[in-house]
């Protein structure tokens, strides 16, 4: 197990940032609203279900994963905060979050699940954003010409993410996952991460009224597709 560093990010997301903020770019500036728009309420179900699957061990079996986990909860809460500051400001651009609406409609509805599914669904999604964090690490020039603060809001969070990676999968193997039904909750969690995110940064196009614009969708294939692209990139993986 790795010791996890909880880090303070001290930016200022109290000041409004442009509808096109990421290098003024519609699609990429869409899409990652839509991520952000994920974050809060994900971050709180993956703090809640680690901790309520560590509960789960006998104490003694518990201690070599409390500081992982510990960390893990901290750098979480800590994203948690600032996206929510994030989407305060998209909320205030007149963008509706209508994909965490979903999002807490699906958690109630699983929330009676043995807690192994509750862990192995989390450590399926870590896989997720870890994967994309680590392109954001590798592909900077993504967000080129965007301004400082947003720059750093999301490569910080991309390194923490691919810091964590394998906690929740840690501790889902530790109180007894198996590896098929692992399998089957990350293909159940690719498709809903996926078709949530997609119908979202439509619902932003259209607020920001980019959607049918060609300039739009010829910025969105290279970004999602091109040989370097967030999707093709890391479609083998």
């Amino acid at each position: 197990m790795s010791q996890l560093t909880v880090r303070k990010l001290l930016i200022d997301l109290q000041t409004p940032f442009a509808v096109r903020w990421c290098s003024g770019d519609a699609f990429k500036s869409a899409f990652f609203n839509a991520l952000s728009m994920s974050f809060p309420l994900g971050e709180q179900y993956f703090m809640d279900s680690v901790r309520a699957g560590l509960k789960t061990l006998p104490p003694d079996a518990q201690q070599p994963f409390a500081a992982e986990v510990q960390g893990f909860v901290g750098q979480e809460a800590t994203h948690r905060r600032i996206h929510s500051l994030f989407n305060e400001q998209l909320a205030r651009q007149g963008f509706d979050n209508a994909m965490e609406h979903r999002i807490a409609r699906r958690l109630k509805a699983h929330a009676h699940l043995d807690v192994r599914m509750h862990v192995g669904a989390t450590a399926a999604t870590e896989h997720l954003t870890a994967l994309f964090a680590d392109w954001m690490l590798a592909h900077p020039e993504a967000m080129m010409g965007t301004e400082d603060r947003l720059r750093t809001l999301w490569l910080w969070h991309s390194a923490e993410e691919s810091e964590h990676r394998s906690t929740a999968f840690d501790v889902y193997h530790a109180i007894g996952g198996n590896h098929a039904w692992r399998v089957r909750l990350f293909r159940y969690i690719t498709w809903t991460f996926f078709t949530d995110v997609a119908r979202q940064t439509v619902r932003n196009l259209w607020r920001d009224k980019a959607l049918f614009r060609w300039s739009t969708w010829r910025s969105a294939w290279p970004f999602l597709f091109g040989r370097e692209g967030i999707i093709r990139s890391n479609w083998p993986l």
